[in-house]
């Protein structure tokens, strides 16, 4: 299948599996910086190849085939990342540029070998879950937005859901990163702020951050 093909249904996955489960092709256009038209064209192509189901001005919706090629690419791309962060200590923004990149020149075959080269691993450096060899994600998601977290509670950074540098620097500025505890010590529900305290210091976020930052709670 073409990198087109693959990211196409690979943005229409993670669109299905995130918050707005907006997946009409206006939308998934959007996302992969193409025109409506192409993504209109792009959707009917794969709804012959029985990859999508496809109806005018509906949300585009995957088949099982399509759903096992859109995991296929997404467990090649979590792997890489984990691989070029543990051997050579990239930024998350690089590892995800690069994995982009590598997800759709890798066999079945080296995928497995990486994978059996880390260990198997679960979750990538981001927190995202990887699939297993058969397109599953075995683990259960437990985490939240850090703007529907408690006042006065500890929780540990389990996700980072972005895919933009300036966000991932200002993180890894400020220890912001998967694994991480966290103090949730004020909410400004009013202004859709929150103020947390990690590693003696005191940061304020407003929602555009705490809207992709998912944490799980540590329990006392």
């Amino acid at each position: 299948m073409s990198v087109a093909i693959e990211n196409f249904v690979k943005a229409i996955y993670k669109n299905d599996n995130n918050d707005s489960n907006d997946t009409k092709p206006g939308n998934i256009a959007k996302k992969l910086g193409i025109s409506n038209a192409a993504a209109t064209d792009m959707a009917k192509k794969l709804a012959s190849k029985n990859l999508l189901q496809y109806e005018k001005y509906q949300a585009l919706q995957l088949t099982d085939e399509g759903t096992k090629m859109a995991l296929n690419v997404i467990r090649k791309h979590r792997l890489w990342e984990a691989l070029l962060f543990k051997l050579f200590d990239m930024s998350l923004h690089e590892i995800h540029r690069e994995s982009e990149l590598l997800e759709h020149a890798t066999s079945n075959f080296l995928a497995d070998r990486i994978s059996e080269y880390l260990g198997n691993p679960k979750f990538d450096p981001h927190g995202d879950p990887i699939p297993n060899a058969n397109g599953e994600i075995t683990t259960i998601d437990t985490s939240m937005a850090l703007s529907n977290t408690q006042e006065g509670k500890t929780y540990v950074i389990s996700r980072l859901m972005s895919d933009d540098k300036e966000f991932f620097d200002f993180c890894a500025l400020n220890g912001l990163k998967y694994g991480n505890p966290i103090l949730v010590s004020k909410q400004f529900s009013k202004n859709k702020m929150t103020q947390i305290t990690i590693n003696n210091n005191n940061i304020v976020l407003n929602e555009d951050f705490t809207n992709i930052i998912y944490v799980n709670e540590i329990s006392s």
